[in-house]
């Protein structure tokens, strides 16, 4: 397994992990198969989208706070239930077909983590 560290700075925030997953693949030696993407966090997750453009991400972003607003009233005390709900929806991993070494992603997709209760310092895992 591969871990590395991600580095947040605003508390809903994606974050293109694209290059990281591939070096961690690259670190692991393996050249077939498939590779599982996880964020070992409750209040963030994984996700691929389109990496071509930025707006889609804040779109993502606005869209989220829209649907789940932080004050809405939850009776989770930290404050950060919609944290919760952001992640669980989106999910905490993903997997990617790896061939030749390589993620096998379409033309204009990334792997993201997905920061919902930031800024943090995050590990995501790679296996």
């Amino acid at each position: 397994m591969q871990i590395f560290n991600v580095q947040t700075n605003h508390r809903n925030q994606f974050v293109d992990i694209t290059y990281q997953v591939q070096n961690a693949l690259k670190q692991s030696g393996k050249t077939d198969g498939v590779i599982t993407v996880f964020c070992p966090h409750t209040t963030g997750a994984i996700t691929i989208n389109e990496n071509a453009d930025p707006d889609v991400q804040r779109d993502m972003v606005k869209k989220l706070n829209t649907m789940i607003p932080p004050h809405e009233g939850y009776a989770h005390m930290e404050g950060n239930s919609d944290s919760h709900v952001k992640s669980s929806l989106i999910g905490n991993s993903v997997q990617v077909i790896v061939e030749n070494g390589q993620l096998m992603l379409g033309t204009w997709q990334g792997i993201y983590f997905c920061e919902f209760d930031g800024p943090r310092m995050r590990k995501v895992w790679v296996k």
